[in-house]
């Protein structure tokens, strides 16, 4: 059965979607604060330090803006499914807990020859007032599904700047990052059971690609804004590449004004986060 085209631009229900003070201060130790310093990230890993607020990670607004698209995308083998693109942009710095009614939308489905590319929005929203608080947009790749016949998909245009990174950062992870990050909610075998990730073609589990995410979303927000997700506004890259877990992380950063292109690497080269983009108000 091939993917049901009928989805696109139809508005799936909306919901309620809550967090806890709990559920951020786990999330924020899933995308490896703390690890190596227990000391230098309280703010997003402790709610009862002295003299020290929980703050939120501000790539938490992934999380809090997900929503269901409506009826199925159609049949196909959920093995072959990876997160290709993530972006969010955020209107304020979110609280340890909170509310928001989300809408998630299916944008597109775009032929890639050797699968298809499926596009989606959704958008999280005060409940109280309707003032948006999130945007939140992604697309997944799903291996097999392509040669249909439709259109590829917009294109970015995004260049390495012909400069040396103005930052470079690099960040460890556990060899059980994957464990404790599925705790966040996100329990897709494939980050943790072997079989189902050797049906995929890896050896072993692999780390969510939104781990990495908030991992490369960590080390921005403590270089370029000064720690302080109040001046974090948007983020956006491409999966290019699976991470094991215990692999270590490398992020370039290139800084122009209030806007940061960036790569994520691991130790050998390869790219696993690329045509990155964030955006900074100014401190």
């Amino acid at each position: 059965m091939p993917l049901d085209h009928g989805v696109v631009g139809v508005p799936g229900p909306s919901h309620e979607r809550s967090w806890t003070s709990a559920e951020t201060l786990l999330y924020a130790v899933g995308v490896g604060a703390g690890l190596g310093d227990p000391l230098r990230e309280l703010p997003f890993t402790t709610e009862n330090s002295a003299g020290v607020r929980q703050r939120v990670l501000p790539t938490f607004a992934v999380l809090a803006a997900q929503a269901p698209i409506g009826r199925s995308l159609g049949d196909f083998n959920p093995a072959m499914l990876v997160h290709a693109e993530q972006a969010f942009e955020l209107r304020r710095e979110l609280p340890p807990e909170g509310r928001v009614r989300v809408t998630g939308t299916v944008t597109g489905i775009y032929d890639k020859g050797s699968g298809a590319l499926v596009t989606s929005e959704t958008n999280a929203v005060d409940p109280e007032t309707g003032d948006r608080l999130i945007t939140s947009r992604s697309s997944v790749f799903i291996r097999g599904e392509g040669g249909f016949g439709g259109e590829r998909g917009p294109r970015d245009e995004w260049a390495e700047p012909d400069r040396a990174p103005d930052h470079k950062v690099t960040c460890p992870t556990r060899p059980e990052q994957a464990l404790l990050y599925r705790l966040s909610g996100d329990r897709n075998p494939l980050h943790s059971d072997p079989a189902f990730a050797a049906r995929a073609g890896f050896e072993r589990p692999i780390l969510h690609g939104l781990c990495t995410y908030g991992i490369t979303g960590r080390a921005l927000l403590h270089t370029v804004a000064d720690s302080d997700p109040a001046r974090f506004t948007s983020m956006s890259g491409r999966f290019s590449s699976p991470v094991f877990p215990g692999e270590p992380l490398t992020v370039s950063i290139w800084v122009d004004g209030g806007t940061a292109l960036f790569r994520t690497v691991k130790d050998d080269g390869t790219v696993v986060i690329d045509r990155g983009r964030a955006t900074f108000r100014d401190g």
